[in-house]
């Protein structure tokens, strides 16, 4: 049965996937109405977990201590529901399709890799061959939130916005493949990435000797 995280856990540990992001965005990441997100990210910058950041580019963001916070919550669910060895599994089928990935993506933005071409969407033919790949990387990483979504509720997000970001591409809005600021394709399945890191209690610069 799946694990419905505590709103609370939801909103600390969706600050940390995303980085930075204001309450409508984080409330719709987490699945959680905008007001209760908004008085959630006031007792946890009153506890010294969040802060606002004005500016150019502003919004909400943990601290250290909200960022450690949020990892003791996250490792203290995940061995409560029982889940950490499955979850440790998807993580590592993960893995074994991310550079494939990445590869897409670099074929997406260069027509010529060798030559560094960049791709200028000009030829019709070439860029629905990579969104055919794209689509078959769809197929998987699918497979991989579902079973996700099926141990802890909070994954359950992901497959619907790959899903959208995909139709956006196959519509011709071929900036939903790989822009950043923006919930494209590349965006989710880093912002996925993120997560397992996060759950697992992985260090992204030191995964390799921890996966």
């Amino acid at each position: 049965m799946s694990v419905n995280s505590d709103p609370d856990l939801r909103v600390v540990h969706g600050l940390r996937v995303q980085g930075l992001t204001d309450t409508p965005g984080l409330a719709a990441v987490v699945g959680l109405d905008e007001a209760d997100v908004g008085d959630r990210l006031v007792v946890l910058a009153e506890a010294g977990h969040a802060q606002h950041r004005n500016g150019h580019m502003p919004g909400w963001t943990l601290t250290r201590e909200g960022r450690c916070h949020g990892e003791e919550l996250v490792a203290a669910e995940l061995d409560a529901a029982g889940e950490r060895e499955a979850v440790a599994d998807l993580y590592r089928r993960f893995l074994g399709v991310n550079r494939d990935f990445l590869a897409l993506c670099t074929d997406w933005q260069l027509s010529d890799v060798e030559e560094q071409v960049l791709n200028d969407h000009g030829d019709a033919a070439y860029d629905a061959a990579v969104i055919a790949r794209l689509a078959d990387a769809d197929r998987v990483v699918q497979s991989i939130c579902r079973e996700l979504a099926e141990r802890l509720a909070r994954f359950d997000g992901y497959g619907r916005r790959f899903s959208d970001a995909l139709g956006r591409v196959q519509a011709g809005e071929v900036e939903w493949f790989t822009r950043p600021m923006i919930d494209s394709y590349h965006e989710v399945w880093f912002k996925l990435h993120e997560d397992l890191l996060a759950t697992l209690g992985i260090e992204r610069a030191r995964e390799g000797e921890q996966a």
